[in-house]
């Protein structure tokens, strides 16, 4: 950890502001989020398909206006975005603590949706612009402090739960409050403007940027290719807690078993994210780092795969491994491929955005990969729902290790024929 500290003080202060800032926005939004379907349906008594409702409108408010998002930090700068976001969500979990009415529970739930959407592609843009040649190890870093708030955060919120759910809701919110303040007044303003972009791009209309946008036919295939890191990389939150629980039950040992997954997960990027970035960075070109990156995450479901050709014991230690054993070391190989990949992948897609309208491209990247996700679920579960009803439990980790090949040799054939390349300026006039 020392090392960590010691590469976060190399950078400016706008960067090592960042990364704080993006660990203490993943501490006060995972130190509630966990616990807010339990508190909809336990403490307010509401119906299952309410509770699904009130989340589905945060997360449909989030992925819905990410592009929105980017755009408005293109136009009217980074700083301004981060904060609004941080205020809107500061007062969406101060309300999700206080009301208990529908309407006012999908309103706040909207309102932290789109927070996320405010801040994320403003967040990421700036840290690329005040990172500038050292992108690649600045988003190295940042995943470390973003999986150590995801770590924490539900460690903070399940103390504070066990008092009371709305405690944890206006501690959150005095988290984002503070985290406003500090940022208004800590962070330096910085436009998409001060990286040298054309004069005439401020008067471009914005749907103009956006069909300019959707014409970067090598940005789409990647972001296409991409969809698969984070359908994999989010099994870690679906199929696999299933697995554990299938085997090892609802009781104590599966809780513990599905707490180990998330406590592997987080802490090899943390201890391991910069020293695997450094190593790839040595060796491979970003596109063959996220081919391998993509490879290993779909090489992560061998072990559940050969798990399936193992007889399940009746009970005992033999049960045991076989629930917590495959599924820690399929977390643990998505980890591993999520740090080869990443980095690499918010810095393609600063290069294919030809470094203009940074914010933009990250928000329908972000977008595209979202309803990646909602599709990819759906078939996941369609496939473990078919696995138990057709007795063929090595259906869905087949599935998911074909996906994670199939998006790895799209990355390569991407890579291959230059598509990853930085694009050339093409001369005015043409």
């Amino acid at each position: 950890m020392k090392g960590t500290f010691a590469q976060l003080r190399s950078y400016e202060r706008s960067v090592q502001l960042l990364m704080v800032n993006q660990f203490t926005i993943n501490l006060g939004f995972y130190m509630l989020m966990p616990y807010l379907a339990a508190h909809l349906s336990g403490t307010l008594g509401l119906a299952g398909w309410l509770v699904g409702l009130v989340l589905g409108v945060r997360n449909f408010s989030q992925q819905g206006m990410f592009l929105v998002g980017g755009t408005l930090a293109d136009r009217f700068g980074y700083k301004p975005l981060i904060v609004a976001g941080c205020v809107l969500r500061t007062v969406g979990f101060a309300t999700l603590g206080l009301v208990d009415s529908l309407a006012a529970l999908i309103v706040a739930s909207a309102a932290t949706g789109l927070a996320g959407a405010l801040f994320n592609p403003a967040v990421r843009a700036y840290l690329a612009a005040d990172a500038g040649e050292r992108r690649v190890e600045a988003f190295a870093l940042f995943n470390v402090f973003y999986q150590a708030g995801i770590l924490l955060g539900p460690l903070v919120g399940m103390v504070l739960t066990g008092v009371d759910f709305r405690i944890t809701c206006l501690v959150s919110a005095g988290i984002f409050a503070l985290l406003s303040v500090v940022q208004i007044r800590a962070l330096p303003t910085r436009r998409a403007q001060d990286r040298e972009e054309p004069a005439e791009e401020g008067r471009e209309s914005v749907l103009a940027q956006w069909r300019g946008i959707l014409a970067n036919r090598p940005f789409l295939l990647f972001s296409g290719a991409m969809i698969g890191s984070y359908v994999l990389t989010f099994q870690v939150y679906l199929s696999l807690p299933l697995e554990v629980r299938r085997l090892g039950g609802d009781g104590e040992f599966g809780t513990a078993a599905v707490a180990v997954l998330f406590a592997v997960s987080g802490l090899s990027t943390i201890l391991g994210q910069t020293r695997v970035t450094a190593w790839c960075k040595a060796r491979y070109e970003p596109g063959q780092s996220l081919t391998r990156g993509l490879a290993v995450m779909g090489l992560a479901f061998v072990p559940l795969l050969a798990a399936t050709a193992v007889p399940v014991p009746e009970s005992g230690v033999g049960l045991w491994l076989l629930a917590a054993v495959p599924p820690t070391l399929a977390a643990l190989l998505l980890a591993v491929g999520t740090m080869i990949a990443y980095p690499f992948e918010m810095e393609t897609i600063v290069r294919l955005s030809g470094d203009r309208l940074v914010a933009t491209h990250y928000g329908l990247y972000n977008t595209i990969c979202g309803i990646g996700i909602t599709l990819g679920n759906l078939l996941t579960g369609a496939a473990l729902d078919a696995a138990r009803e057709a007795g063929m439990p090595a259906l869905p980790w087949i599935s998911l290790c074909a996906l994670g090949a199939a998006c790895a040799a799209a990355l390569y054939g991407l890579h291959r024929t230059g598509r990853l390349a930085t694009p050339v300026p093409q001369p005015a006039g043409v």
